[in-house]
């Protein structure tokens, strides 16, 4: 019993020392190092592991690691170390946590943050987050030359369907809005058939179409264009279902769909 208790013993002051150290990592100012450790070896713990955050996060965020002065962008990483508790061990996964504390933690801070800050990254991690999606289109679920007016769009599962209040992708050292644009900024995020991420902004009929197309029930591509023109009260439902099918074959062409569900009755996906 005495050695299983010196045993419990060490291994406490061994967690505590651990403890210590990492809220001395995270916070120098004010997290005393652990008792006995030489500052010289202590600093280079410390810088180490900043530096590494921050170059990691501004290899992820680039446009906002320009915009912003050194001394603001090394506050706000310094603020993630010590406010943000990552919720996974994965190193690709360290810009979600980023992005998370942002819309969290520093979302109810009182900050001179730009107002657009949140959107930012987000657009910005979006391409990070395609680019090591393990989703593949799945060739056999349609039919690439398929009719996508009668017929329903199957939509890559690499497409992003966005809308942000700011127009992010124009944001930069030379134009930053201090408040969002009179109307919203859509945009289509997408991993094409050669593995490139592309960025397409798109009206607010192209958004509403993909996010009808992105509906768990089946439309034709008809039929969608139909909703879209009810909800704008067209005079001309034809001019909109023209328009629609010039839109499909367009998105179709840039591998943000696929093609269309099989019709085929003995087909799996028949609709």
């Amino acid at each position: 019993m005495p050695e299983q208790a010196a045993k419990a013993t060490v291994a406490d002051d061994f967690q505590s020392v651990q403890r210590a150290f990492a809220a001395h990592i995270r916070d120098p100012e004010h997290a005393p190092a652990p008792a006995g450790i030489e500052d010289r070896r202590m600093a280079i713990y410390r810088d180490l592991c900043f530096n590494n955050l921050a170059g990691l996060l501004g290899s992820s965020f680039p446009v906002l690691r320009r915009i912003l002065p050194q001394a603001r962008w090394r506050a706000l990483i310094r603020d993630f170390m010590v406010q943000h508790r990552a919720a996974t061990p994965l190193f690709l996964e360290i810009s979600q946590e980023f992005l998370d504390y942002l819309g969290t933690t520093r979302a109810r801070q009182a900050t001179d943050d730009p107002p657009f800050l949140l959107e930012l990254a987000h657009y910005e991690w979006v391409e990070l987050a395609l680019g090591v999606s393990d989703d593949e289109p799945d060739p056999s679920r349609a039919n690439p030359n398929g009719d996508l007016l009668d017929a329903a769009p199957v939509l890559s599962p690499l497409v992003w369907n966005l809308r942000y209040r700011f127009p992010v992708h124009r944001i930069g050292p030379e134009f930053q809005p201090d408040a969002p644009a009179d109307a919203p900024t859509h945009l289509v995020v997408y991993r094409n058939r050669a593995e490139r991420i592309e960025f397409l902004e798109v009206n607010a009929v192209t958004h509403r179409l993909l996010a009808l197309l992105e509906d768990a029930t089946p439309r034709t591509g008809r039929e969608a264009m139909q909703v879209i023109a009810a909800e704008l009260g067209h005079p001309a439902p034809d001019k909109v279902i023209a328009a629609g099918a010039r839109m499909l074959a367009d998105l179709r062409r840039r591998d943000v769909i696929l093609g269309t569900r099989w019709l085929d009755p003995g087909s799996p996906d028949a609709i």
